[in-house]
């Protein structure tokens, strides 16, 4: 046979996979028809286990795993149909349907917001182009932002959640398990980051350098052409700043923002010191409530995944043929266990289709834990 023979056989076959897809779809319809008039759970594990060993076995065992990836997304594809045609919506997207249509038309200018560190952080700048007048709260810490959004104490806060050059800000990523909030709006800004010291000091004298973390890793070229002098993380980069201004000692510096040498009156011995000069970070505003305001096209979620081959595929195969666009993907260590793990993601989704809110709603049902963060806009 010439290759134009077995394309030929390949486009029969498909018509008949075709036919057969059919077929099984509308079964699967009359299926969830049922399980709804009995209140029965779309999803039953057991049901497709039974469904995936059987044809592992009706197949060679070299195709055994193959077969089992074509019916898992088939079963996927199923399960989505039934929750579709039951016209019945899920808790998820009716609190979507909700925000959307509560949430005011124009994000607010002025609001009480929940800010880590002191006067200068680089999280007071993304405030000020959040909000025309941020009445700022001062917190210790990122732990005292989400608590204090969660408890009402302000109406949004103010937290960095990644940085183009040094990665995700991690601790701010667990807070999205451990405490209730959402995204409002987003934020990607130019970090300059300047090597301020007490007027006088010189440059060589410099021996440790205070900054936040990831401003001290923002600027890991400084410190390999400075091999003598050490980076000392401390909360954030404006407290950096104030402890400079502070000191007595004249060997030390801080990595901070410009408006901090003027704050603190402290002069910049180096300017623009981190290392790559397309330096941006991500800066989330998070509400206690779900805000949707309009021209929201970013979808965030937060989601566990079952510990088999596949299961990631599944989902991602979903966003896709839904057309959604995957901004971000990542995984962390779930806190408290042993090789298991969240994954974050950030879809592109501008338009509030019922096919996008059946797909979170199914997710919603089938994954423990998952979290809908918000569906907001970047500026």
């Amino acid at each position: 046979m010439e290759l134009s023979d077995y394309r030929a056989k390949i486009d029969e076959l498909d018509d008949q996979i075709v036919r057969c897809f059919q077929e099984r779809m509308k079964c699967s319809e009359e299926i969830g028809n049922i399980k709804r008039e009995k209140h029965q759970p779309t999803f039953v594990p057991q049901r497709e286990r039974e469904i995936l060993a059987r044809v592992s076995k009706a197949v060679p065992p070299e195709l055994a795993g193959y077969v089992r990836v074509l019916y898992a997304t088939l079963m996927d594809v199923s399960r989505a149909r039934q929750i579709e045609t039951s016209h019945e919506a899920g808790d998820l997207s009716q609190s979507i349907l909700h925000a959307r249509e509560n949430t005011p038309a124009l994000f607010p200018t002025l609001a009480t917001v929940a800010v880590q560190g002191e006067e200068g952080a680089y999280a007071q700048i993304a405030a000020e182009h959040f909000f025309d007048v941020p009445e700022i709260t001062w917190v210790k810490n990122f732990e005292g932002v989400a608590t204090a959004v969660e408890k009402g104490l302000c109406r949004y806060g103010i937290l960095p959640v990644e940085n183009s050059n040094y990665g995700t800000v991690g601790p701010v990523y667990s807070l999205m398990l451990e405490h209730k909030f959402f995204i409002a709006r987003s934020l990607k800004m130019h970090i300059a980051h300047h090597l301020l010291a007490p007027q006088g000091t010189r440059l060589e004298d410099i021996r440790e350098v205070y900054s936040h973390p990831q401003a001290l890793g923002q600027c890991e070229k400084f410190f390999r052409e400075h091999p003598k002098v050490k980076a000392v993380p401390v909360e954030n980069t404006a407290t950096a700043a104030a402890m400079v201004a502070m000191s007595s000692r004249n060997d030390i510096a801080a990595i901070a923002s410009q408006n901090c040498a003027k704050l603190y009156n402290l002069t910049s011995l180096s300017q623009d010191i981190q290392t790559s000069a397309n330096n941006y970070t991500r800066f989330i505003c998070i509400s206690k409530d779900l805000e949707i305001y309009p021209g929201a096209s970013r979808i965030s979620l937060v989601l566990s995944l079952p510990h088999r081959p596949g299961s990631l595929y599944a989902v991602i195969a979903k966003f896709a043929a839904l057309g959604l666009n995957l901004l971000k993907l990542e995984s962390r260590p779930a806190p408290g266990s042993d090789f298991e793990f969240r994954f974050y993601f950030d879809l592109a989704a501008q338009d509030c289709s019922p096919h996008i809110l059946t797909l979170l709603d199914n997710l919603n049902a089938e994954l423990e834990p998952f979290h809908f963060l918000g569906w907001y806009s970047e500026i």
